[in-house]
């Protein structure tokens, strides 16, 4: 018989993952490591075995039934085989119920979950994030009647009772721009409100429970006169309550999530809160959702990286194996000095989170909370689709082949950068922030992390000097700071994530480990300035590709 080539195979997710352990190891005390470690281990072991049987049974994708034999109209939807064990999962290693603990490492312990279990949970994460946002938003609502009866079910340790929330935000004029929003909420004979419309992306309409933006009746129009309203899908019969589903939408990647297009002809309705500025309630959730996208992005990155460098040992081109080739080593190299910023920033994210939610931060803190949220969720996305396509390229033509798993990889990590708001979208947020705080809480956190007289410092200050600068000469013309936010946005994510790589490398000399002072070294010689010069005539010369007038 021929040659015959090696699959990659899978290191195992927790046990084998350094910048993991090393994280953990000094984020968590260490009882409440050890408390965690069973959990952590076994969502590793679920990873391992849900990679095996990638590689052997085909791949599924959910199924729409909207009429059974004899002409009832049912919307049955039949989910994947990772959907359905996905309750369980989730219940049994506290993926959920952990991060709303009383302590403020409970976010840290819920992150480290989702990044073990999102590569193997064929996102499952998705309706996960939109629950756990939920959840946040319902208690910072202080709706004590919606609280107590959604909270048992979000937050379940049992699958028996375990619920999942969708977020019906988008619609057909909106996207992003909410107060668009045409859906109506109307009172019925009984006092009992319902909701009318369409709702064109639902993500987690499987689940039990959402939260849906419409305008009551009569309010008058633009997105403060929204109202926020929890809904239940589903009657004690297991009935669809004034909810019809469309049709499940063909996606370039998360085929297994049943995305749908649906309809709102009724559906009985509880408001959050008082019925005006329904976008501000919903604002609790977005740390939260923000960050999910940011440890599922990084969790990509982790996967890619690591069925790369297997393969690296195992394929032989030229006489030599792949590993041993310079070019191909120093690629892996950079690939990985990228992915150790990004995990850095992503987890540090979760980490201030716990702390901001428990009140065990400072207003400092909750600043440099509100300003890395969407700085971390839009490098992160833009990363792990950068670093999908290398990993794939570093299979050559097996990393184009269905097969083989790894296009979908490239495939999903795309909607990183879509979900919880675009690129442009956090940028301008961003600007929002800064407007707020300034680099302030920035400087300060990069100084409490780098060492005084320490050469990384003073190029992380030469960066911020540089950015402040621009944002001055920009300042009074909001077209070229709007132009330029992107840009400011990837520098300080890249300033903020090299501060941290230098406290991984100090982590790791202690231990007597050189690698992370190695990453930190490489994605300081890639650069941290990402700045662009103010916009100009020429932006809309090239963007509508008209000739100038």
């Amino acid at each position: 018989m021929g040659f015959l080539q090696d699959a990659p195979r899978l290191a195992h997710p927790f046990r084998d993952d350094r910048v993991l352990d090393a994280w953990l190891g000094h984020a968590l005390p260490v009882d409440r490591l050890a408390d965690s470690a069973a959990d952590l281990d076994a969502l590793g072991d679920y990873a391992l075995d849900a990679y095996d049987r990638r590689m052997r049974t085909p791949r599924t994708e959910p199924v729409l039934t909207q009429w059974d034999a004899w002409g009832a109209r049912v919307d049955r939807i039949a989910l994947t085989s990772a959907w359905e064990e996905g309750a369980d999962i989730t219940t049994r290693h506290a993926v959920l119920a952990a991060g709303h603990g009383e302590s403020p490492w409970s976010r840290v312990e819920t992150f480290a979950r989702v990044y073990l279990y999102h590569p193997a949970s064929e996102f499952y994460c998705c309706p996960l994030a939109m629950t756990d946002g939920a959840a946040t938003a319902l208690k910072a609502s202080g709706n004590r009647e919606l609280i107590d009866r959604a909270l048992p079910h979000f937050l379940s340790r049992d699958a028996a009772t375990f619920w999942l929330s969708g977020q019906w935000m988008t619609e057909t004029p909106g996207g992003s721009d909410v107060g668009r929003t045409e859906t109506v909420a109307r009172r019925d004979a009984r006092g009992q409100w319902r909701l009318y419309g369409r709702k064109w992306f639902s993500s987690a309409v499987v689940g039990e429970a959402a939260l849906a933006l419409a305008r009551p009746e009569g309010a008058g129009p633009g997105t403060s006169a929204l109202a926020l309203f929890y809904v239940e899908t589903k009657d004690e019969e297991g009935r669809w309550q004034g909810l019809t589903i469309d049709r499940l939408k063909k996606k370039l990647g998360t085929h297994e999530l049943p995305t749908a297009e649906v309809t709102l002809d009724g559906v009985p309705a509880t408001p959050v809160g008082p019925l005006e500025h329904g976008v501000r309630q919903v604002a609790p959730m977005l740390n939260v959702t923000r960050t999910w996208n940011a440890v599922c992005a990084v969790a990509t990155m982790a996967r890619a990286i690591a069925l790369a460098r297997d393969y690296a040992t195992r394929r032989t081109a030229f006489g030599a194996r792949l590993i041993d080739q310079p070019l191909h080593a120093r690629t892996l190299a950079n690939m990985q000095a990228e992915y150790e910023g990004a995990f850095s920033l992503a987890f540090h994210v979760a980490e201030l989170l716990g702390h901001v939610e428990r009140g065990a931060a400072d207003a400092h803190g909750a600043a440099l909370l509100r300003l890395l949220t969407p700085l971390a969720k839009l490098w992160t996305a833009k990363a792990s689709i950068r670093i999908a396509s290398e990993a794939l390229e570093c299979f050559g033509g097996a990393g184009y082949i269905e097969d083989t798993g790894l296009p979908q990889l490239l495939r999903d990590a795309q909607v990183y950068a879509i979900w919880e708001g675009t690129t442009n979208v956090l940028s301008l947020d961003m600007l929002r922030a800064l407007g707020a705080s300034g680099l302030a809480p920035l400087r300060a956190a990069v100084a409490n992390l780098v060492p005084a007289g320490a050469p990384e410092l003073a190029t992380i200050n030469a960066t911020l000097d540089t950015t402040e600068s621009l944002l001055g000469d920009v300042v009074g013309d909001r077209a070229a700071l709007e132009a330029s936010a992107r840009a400011i946005a990837f520098t300080l994510a890249r300033c903020m994530a090299g501060a941290l790589l230098v406290r991984s490398a100090s982590w790791g000399e202690a231990a007597g480990d050189g690698r992370p002072a190695a990453a930190c070294r490489r994605f300081f010689a890639r650069g941290l300035d990402r700045l662009a010069l103010p916009a100009n005539d020429e932006d809309t010369l090239l963007a509508t590709g008209q000739p100038a007038t």
